[in-house]
């Protein structure tokens, strides 16, 4: 099904509010697309139910257009539809809240995220579908940004019909598939024929409890199901509360919850730990224990996640996922020469931080960031694996063999 491209509209928009190139690339989303319009220009791809999302950035301002699929809505649908799109951009980026405002708080309370603010801006916490955004975080598990990505396309592609496809071009966009669809007993085997392994299991036992306990059915001007429904209720729960339901569901440990409580669930304050986000924490924030470097595997028991969590919440304050995920950003290898001159050689990218002593840890004063104007892994990610697993034939490794290659870098 091919479409008509409409002409870009523009939003006023800094990189210090936002980076496309950072934010869309640093393993928050799974699912954007990218296309190289000119050797400087990156196009952003996303595909919602109804719709595709397509962004592009200049350093002032921020391009969007959607695109819909046949009939063609009428002009005066299109402009409520466009209308419709602003608002998810605003809500997806969570624009009203000022990242320049952070930037320099976090600086002044930190002296390690001061050596780095200018080079690494404009990375923000995305608000996204609680659903999709489960789902993906299983399939993280003992995983990397680049496959995990080519994982939630193979489950889109297999399990949700294309909305559209862009002239010229052979690639079809399809939605995120719903509960009710990976929640049918075939769905382990396929997936597990597209090499999720272990994961498969997990994504189907999850959908299935999750329409079990709260339903499919979806009215006919909504298309969300009820469990749909359910999950984004979350964000209206205590963290502590929403944490023990996500726990609830199989291949979801501490660090799979803490990442969909702040990429979706709007729990700011959540830092999700693995060992590498320990070891920033030993060596940067003064949390004794073993760091990775002494050779030794580190146990992360309940305990030590709570006391690199507290470190990094009190050094940072109410928005420390947010800081957070610039400091994972600043550390991925794809990041190593992210904000640095052409000129200039590529280093690694936490280098910057080997001149800043290390961070005292503040008071923690309630955050409020100013709204913006109206007018506006390490590509190896370490990330958990769940109790109940084992490792795949298909070429992953366990998470100590990870430990040891890091090491080894």
């Amino acid at each position: 099904m091919t479409v008509v491209l409409p002409a870009f509209q523009s939003l006023p928009l800094p990189l210090v509010q936002l980076s496309l190139a950072a934010v869309l690339k640093c393993g928050q989303s799974f699912r954007w697309s990218t296309v190289s319009v000119t050797p400087d220009d990156t196009e952003y791809r996303l595909c919602l139910r109804d719709r595709v999302i397509c962004l592009r950035q200049s350093p002032t301002t921020l391009f969007y257009r959607a695109l819909y699929p046949d009939p063609h809505p009428s002009a005066t649908q299109t402009a409520l539809r466009d209308a419709e799109t602003l608002v998810w951009l605003n809500d997806y980026f969570q624009l009203d809240v000022d990242l320049a405002v952070l930037y320099d708080e976090w600086s002044a309370r930190d002296p390690v995220f001061a050596r780095m603010q200018s080079r690494f801006q404009g990375i923000r916490i995305l608000r996204q579908d609680p659903w999709e955004n489960l789902i993906s975080f299983i399939c993280s598990s003992n995983n990397n940004i680049t496959r995990i990505t080519k994982m939630v396309q193979a489950l889109c592609t297999q399990y949700s019909p294309p909305l559209l496809s862009f002239p010229g071009e052979d690639t079809s966009y399809h939605p995120f598939p719903p509960p009710s669809v990976l929640a049918e007993a075939s769905v382990t085997a396929t997936l597990r024929s597209l090499g999720f392994g272990y994961r498969a299991g997990f994504i189907q036992r999850t959908a299935q409890m999750l329409v079990d306990s709260h339903g499919k059915a979806s009215l006919p001007y909504d298309k969300m199901e009820a469990s749909e429904k359910w999950l984004l209720g979350l964000r209206d729960s205590t963290t502590d509360g929403a944490r023990e339901e996500l726990l609830k569901f199989v291949g979801v440990g501490r660090k799979v919850a803490d990442c969909v409580l702040l990429m979706s669930l709007d729990k700011k304050e959540v830092v999700p730990v693995d060992t590498h986000v320990h070891q920033i924490a030993t060596k940067y924030y003064g949390l004794k224990g073993a760091a990775g470097s002494s050779g030794k595997k580190i146990n992360m028991t309940p305990k030590l996640y709570d006391d690199v969590n507290t470190r990094l919440l009190n050094v940072w304050g109410g928005y420390a996922g947010w800081a957070h995920s610039v400091l994972f950003t600043a550390d991925l290898k794809s990041f190593a020469s992210y904000g640095l001159p052409m000129t200039s050689p590529a280093s690694a990218s936490l280098d910057i931080l080997q001149q800043a002593p290390p961070a005292k840890v503040l008071p923690t004063p309630p955050m409020t960031p100013s709204t913006l104007p109206s007018k506006r892994g390490i590509d190896e990610t370490l990330l958990e694996v769940p109790r109940d697993s084992t490792p795949d034939k298909d070429g992953d490794y366990t998470l100590a063999e990870r430990v040891k290659r890091r090491r080894r870098v």
